[in-house]
């Protein structure tokens, strides 16, 4: 029988009232245990947001976005320990139905010396169409 993998996306809100370093200790333990699991694409932090509504009497929470590959037995023991640990407030995992690829961020760096480039190509192209006159 093949082993199947398949394409996730798990989200999970994390109680920020125990300082940042208990949540950044939260948020290294489940992306550890997901990336011992599977296949870990990105990580997406996107930090403290005031929530649509409170959960246990907090306004906030810390919110990771994790888009991984794993076997579809895993889920179930991931969603398992995110119902034990009393310091994830939330969580929900869906499947992707396409292939994720890693986002790449732009540097600024290279941006500026493709701008520095670019005028200098337009000038030759410029000067060879009038030599051709």
């Amino acid at each position: 029988m093949e082993n199947v993998i398949n394409s996730y996306e798990t989200l999970f809100i994390t109680d920020v009232s125990n300082g940042e370093e208990a949540t950044a200790a939260t948020v290294e333990k489940f992306t550890g245990l997901i990336a011992s699991n599977g296949e870990i694409i990105e990580v997406a932090q996107w930090g403290k947001r005031r929530l649509a509504y409170p959960i246990n009497d907090m306004p906030e929470g810390y919110y990771t976005v994790v888009t991984h590959k794993s076997a579809p037995s895993f889920l179930a023991e991931l969603d398992r320990l995110f119902n034990i640990d009393e310091s994830i407030m939330r969580s929900m995992t869906v499947k992707l139905d396409f292939e994720p690829v890693p986002t790449v961020k732009e540097e600024a760096a290279p941006a500026e010396e493709a701008e520095e480039v670019a005028p200098v190509e337009a000038t030759e192209e410029a000067t060879e169409t009038t030599d051709a006159e």
